[in-house]
């Protein structure tokens, strides 16, 4: 469980590595998920650099990194495929609210995964190069950080707000 965070600063009190993880994580995963709040959806698929990514295509995503690194490779199952490979692209029926709960089960199952694993040593279920959930865990954060800074540029430029 992770604790709270308040004001959206990061996470002061933790429990152990895992938890520790797990925290910033969630603090993370939280503020992708806020750049999302009070868009409109044609606002939120605009793709706004030349790339065409979007803000919902970036939390999209997230989604399937979670699914893809949690429970495919370290967990061992099996999880749906990605038609565009990346998980950025966008079906006609996804929503704002269908990508945010798609993300939040996810993030829910990465975390009781990685909770119930118990051991930041165990080696990943489907892996080689002896990548263990402590690597799977900082690799998660890390991609979730990185397009957390394109979700900070992509809504500054779609209304200007910013901020966490």
């Amino acid at each position: 469980m992770r604790p709270e965070v308040d004001n959206h600063n990061a996470p002061v009190v933790v429990d152990g590595e895992i938890a520790t993880s797990l925290a910033f994580l969630g603090y993370l995963r939280d503020g992708v998920s806020r750049k999302l709040d009070g868009l409109t959806e044609a606002q939120a698929r605009a793709g706004l650099v030349p790339s065409g990514t979007s803000l919902l295509g970036l939390v999209k995503h997230l989604t399937t990194v979670e699914a893809y690194w949690m429970q495919r490779r370290f967990a061992g199952l099996e999880i749906a495929r990605v038609v565009d490979g990346t998980g950025f692209g966008l079906a006609d029926d996804d929503t704002i609210a269908s990508v945010r709960s798609a993300y939040r089960e996810a993030a829910e199952r990465s975390d009781a995964i990685a909770s119930a694993a118990g051991d930041p040593e165990r080696p990943l279920a489907l892996g080689t190069h002896g990548l263990t959930l402590r690597w799977v865990l900082a690799h998660v954060a890390e991609e979730t950080a990185r397009h957390a800074g394109h979700a900070d540029i992509l809504r500054e430029l779609t209304d200007g707000a910013t901020g966490r």
